[in-house]
């Protein structure tokens, strides 16, 4: 299916969330896919798209400490303070690798960290200033955010996903689209990975959505994980009539053809 841009005064944006495990090599802690990096910066760079928001997840950066700390669950010991900090530390270090990549393709990329902005209630985004970001992008700068560590009205801390930094995102901007770019080619019938009969869905409609958001894994479509966390992230942003399309970003060519709005190998998620 082609998705195209709309245009409202020329600027709608497009929300580009790289998955973790695209970008680095999850098996190795705190090591970066560099040749991934560089071809996905090189595709948005021939893309020509600049009206643009980037969101990355963690991968092997800011996973394994997360995990190591419990910092999702929150603040029970004094030790997660340093923690907190080390996750989010990580998060800017893989954050930098891909800024470097984008400025190596002349792309006017601008790190901006979510927890300096964001505040969280119990895991879901409660208070979030855009001033920023939105007078980024009228300058024509391409904001990249990540998958963060941020302070917790309940919890105290806790991770905010990419996720669902990207879908709330594209809610409050009025993206033209969400992209989601991961390591398998869309939403299947069964796990790909297991499964060598398992059929890939080209289009799920909202319909479908909200049964899958329901009930998980437990329907004819399989989506365990973090892609069942994605459709349940992208039901609002689908339910607003803005398309949703997951692909696979390790491809070469896919986030290329997604940013321009032609045909690419996926599924597309729309009402």
């Amino acid at each position: 299916m082609t998705i195209r841009s709309e245009g409202l005064e020329g600027r709608r944006v497009i929300v580009l969330k790289l998955g973790g495990s695209v970008i680095t090599d999850k098996e190795r802690p705190m090591t970066a896919d560099r040749i991934a990096i560089r071809r996905l910066a090189e595709e948005v760079a021939l893309s020509g798209v600049r009206e643009l928001i980037i969101v990355h997840g963690g991968g092997s950066f800011g996973h394994p400490l997360a995990e190591r700390f419990k910092i999702a669950e929150g603040f029970k010991e004094e030790p997660q303070l340093l923690g907190f900090s080390k996750t989010h530390r990580a998060m800017m270090e893989l954050n930098r690798l891909i800024v470097n990549a984008l400025l190596g393709q002349g792309i006017p990329a601008l790190s901006l960290p979510p927890s300096s902005f964001i505040i969280t209630h119990d895991g879901r985004i409660k208070a979030l200033n855009l001033e920023v970001l939105r007078s980024s992008l009228e300058r024509g700068f391409v904001p990249v955010l990540y998958g963060d560590a941020v302070l917790d009205a309940v919890r105290g801390f806790t991770i905010l996903s990419g996720d669902q930094l990207s879908a709330r995102l594209a809610l409050e901007l009025g993206a033209s689209r969400l992209i989601f770019g991961v390591d398998v080619d869309g939403v299947y019938t069964s796990n790909p990975k297991l499964d060598l009969e398992a059929r890939l869905l080209e289009v799920l409609r909202l319909e479908e959505m909200e049964d899958v958001a329901r009930v998980g894994g437990a329907t004819s479509t399989d989506v365990t994980g973090g892609m069942l966390g994605k459709i349940r992230e992208a039901l609002p942003v689908v339910e607003a009539g803005i398309p949703v399309v997951i692909l696979n970003a390790g491809r070469p060519h896919n986030i290329f053809k997604a940013l321009r709005g032609e045909r690419v190998i996926g599924t597309v998620l729309c009402r």
